[in-house]
């Protein structure tokens, strides 16, 4: 087969003291790497807090850095239509066409002196794929990529979909074996930083482990702070 597939679950928990370890969401994804150096990314994202949220993202991604090529973005939020959105990339252009609930019909074309760095909609699975743009050969250390592209500025993704600029760290921590309920692994461990003044309220810390191989597979993730959240990849199937 040309295709390699990828398909797993990914289990949203809390660690609020007083909700600990209790599902609050969950995420259902596939990654297939197609012979031509792209990987399409289909996710379906559900958050039960209130006000919930799903999210259904198609989005395309060269297979060697993770840089964006297009996406769709569906949300729902509240039990309600929140807005529907297509992005486009090329070196030097941006494009989105959206419709939103509350703006409408939205059409943004941003001209860029470089091209974009990773588009951000939001699927857990995705920031670990994200994670490529770290030069491993480097060792730890931290990158600052300085030209990000976001569907939503907030937390949870649940506003837009449209374009929001900013920059932001990535730190690569080390190499760790871990145990999480889809199996053991060798894993890169990543931290998200550096947000502060790049978006409307900085992100709380966020911790990051992917398989340490080719796939970048989300594993584990936690964010501290205010959202005192954990994602766990708890099924696992590879398809060649």
């Amino acid at each position: 087969m040309a295709y390699r597939t990828i398909r797993g679950k990914i289990l949203y928990t809390s660690k609020k003291p007083e909700r600990l370890d209790q599902e609050r969401g969950r995420e259902y994804f596939t990654i297939t790497r197609q012979p031509d150096g792209t990987d399409v990314v289909h996710a379906h994202c559900e958050i039960d807090d209130a006000p919930m949220v799903v999210r259904d993202v198609v989005q395309a991604l060269d297979h060697a850095t993770s840089a964006p090529l297009d996406c769709h973005v569906r949300l729902t939020v509240g039990d309600a239509f929140e807005g529907s959105g297509w992005f486009r990339f090329t070196d030097r252009l941006v494009e989105c066409e959206t419709f939103n609930r509350k703006d409408g019909r939205i059409t943004q074309r941003i001209e860029l002196a470089q091209p974009v760095q990773w588009m951000q909609c939001h699927p857990i699975v995705g920031d670990a794929l994200l994670m490529k743009a770290y030069d491993l050969s480097a060792g730890p250390g931290k990158r600052f990529l300085d030209n990000v592209m976001l569907s939503s500025p907030d937390h949870r993704g649940a506003t837009g979909p449209m374009l929001f600029r900013l920059g932001f760290g990535i730190q690569y921590v080390g190499r760790e074996r871990i145990e999480v309920r889809a199996g053991e692994f060798e894993a890169h461990h990543f931290q998200v930083v550096d947000t502060a003044g790049q978006l409307p309220e900085e992100h709380p810390p966020y911790d990051v482990w992917c398989t340490a191989d080719d796939d970048y597979i989300l594993l584990r993730a936690g964010v501290g702070g205010y959202m005192q959240t954990h994602y766990e990849l708890v099924e696992l199937d590879i398809f060649h």
